[in-house]
């Protein structure tokens, strides 16, 4: 299995409504795109958070095709509707890692 890990600083000016988007909206599009079998939002803790909060979004994939389909049919988009929405109001670090116990 394989998560794909998605770091976000978020800016406290956007905070509130981000998280509300994010839970309410942004990953069940992200589910909805039959790439995933589950995720998970985290908080990570023992961050500086003067500027904001920062999170993970975790979508878990059952093959590596499975997470290549996302990235090649689907991410731009995705991607695309947050920077529409919040602009530069955050940051975000992708990265893909492989369950090995």
């Amino acid at each position: 299995m394989f998560i794909y890990n998605v770091t976000i600083k978020v800016s406290w000016a956007i905070h509130d409504a981000w998280l509300k988007w994010m839970t309410g909206t942004h990953m069940p599009d992200v589910m909805a795109t039959g790439c995933f079998a589950r995720n998970q939002l985290v908080k990570l803790l023992d961050t500086e958070e003067e500027e904001g909060p920062t999170y993970a979004a975790q979508y878990y994939a059952e093959s590596f095709g499975d997470y290549e389909r996302y990235i090649n049919e689907h991410s731009s988009r995705l991607r695309e509707d947050g920077y529409n929405k919040w602009g530069d109001n955050f940051i975000a670090f992708r990265s893909i890692m492989e369950i090995v116990n």
